[in-house]
């Protein structure tokens, strides 16, 4: 399948194929690139909870908003906890958790929204932002998916949200973003044991076994797993090949920075004569 992101330029890559099907619909990843932050958080940082100058992290952020012509006063943010907590937003949110951390949704680890002019936003080091899009409703969404957030299916409860709003799994296009890779992803038993429950009825596995009690795991695979499971197509659902672990040059990575890092954001939204506002 063809790499689903492509780098637009230093500071953020851009879903491809997404782009070419409406223009209006703004998503993506940013980089670590092309910020003002400085030590560990070097340069790009968009995480205001990993002890990063707040002022720098604003004008981090002001610089992908001016990038993305979608302004900092249309953003939505969160206080993200690793659980399956998902959010519908409408305009009326705009501006939480855009410029500060306190004012985010609290304990969120998913968006969605039918609004034009809201830009979900979340944050990661390694975890897997899901993208979800269901153009013949409107409606975009966005979800971090760290191994708790998957193995208590994240994914799968935002298909079910979406059933709510009338929208079918069938009609769900879904795109797993750039995350760590199981080269440089390397789980316990205890992580194990929640997989193999969740997948009891799957022959593929998406781990595999390096020595005693260490797993080597797949996080992008199994939350394609989940969302098949869901009801989502398989030829509606992309993987990036993009890993934030080897990809030194691009991304954060927590694993390979060993806990003292920046974070990197997708974000997804419809854009609507902003300009004109």
């Amino acid at each position: 399948m063809k790499e689903p992101f492509v780098l637009v330029d230093d500071q953020y890559l851009l879903v491809d194929s997404w782009r070419q099907h409406n223009l209006q619909l703004v998503a993506g990843f940013s980089t670590k690139n092309g910020g003002v932050s400085s030590g560990s958080y070097k340069t790009l940082n968009t995480g205001f909870h990993v002890g990063d100058k707040v002022e720098d992290v604003q004008e981090n952020r002001r610089i992908l908003a001016d990038k993305l012509s979608f302004p900092l006063n249309h953003w939505v943010g969160a206080e993200q906890t690793h659980e399956t907590n998902i959010q519908q937003v409408t305009t009326l949110d705009c501006g939480k958790g855009a410029t500060d951390y306190p004012s985010g949704f609290k304990a969120t680890d998913g968006f969605y929204t039918k609004d034009k002019n809201a830009l979900l936003t979340l944050c990661y080091a390694d975890c897997v932002p899901l993208y979800f899009m269901a153009p013949a409703h409107g409606i975009v969404g966005v979800a971090h998916a760290g191994w708790k957030g998957t193995v208590h299916g994240i994914a799968q409860k935002m298909v079910e949200a979406w059933k709510g709003e009338g929208v079918e799994p069938s009609e769900i296009f879904a795109i797993i973003g750039p995350s760590i890779c199981p080269k440089c992803y390397v789980v316990d038993d205890k992580v194990i044991d929640l997989v193999r429950n969740l997948l009891e009825e799957n022959d593929e596995k998406p781990y595999n076994l390096i020595s005693e009690g260490q797993y080597q795991l797949d996080l992008k695979q199994l939350n394609a797993m989940i969302m098949l499971k869901s009801g989502i197509l398989k030829d509606q659902v992309a993987v990036t090949s993009f890993c934030t672990s080897c990809h030194e040059d691009l991304f954060f990575s927590h694993r390979r920075d060993n806990g003292k890092t920046g974070r990197l954001m997708s974000f997804i939204g419809w854009k609507e004569d902003l300009e004109k506002q």
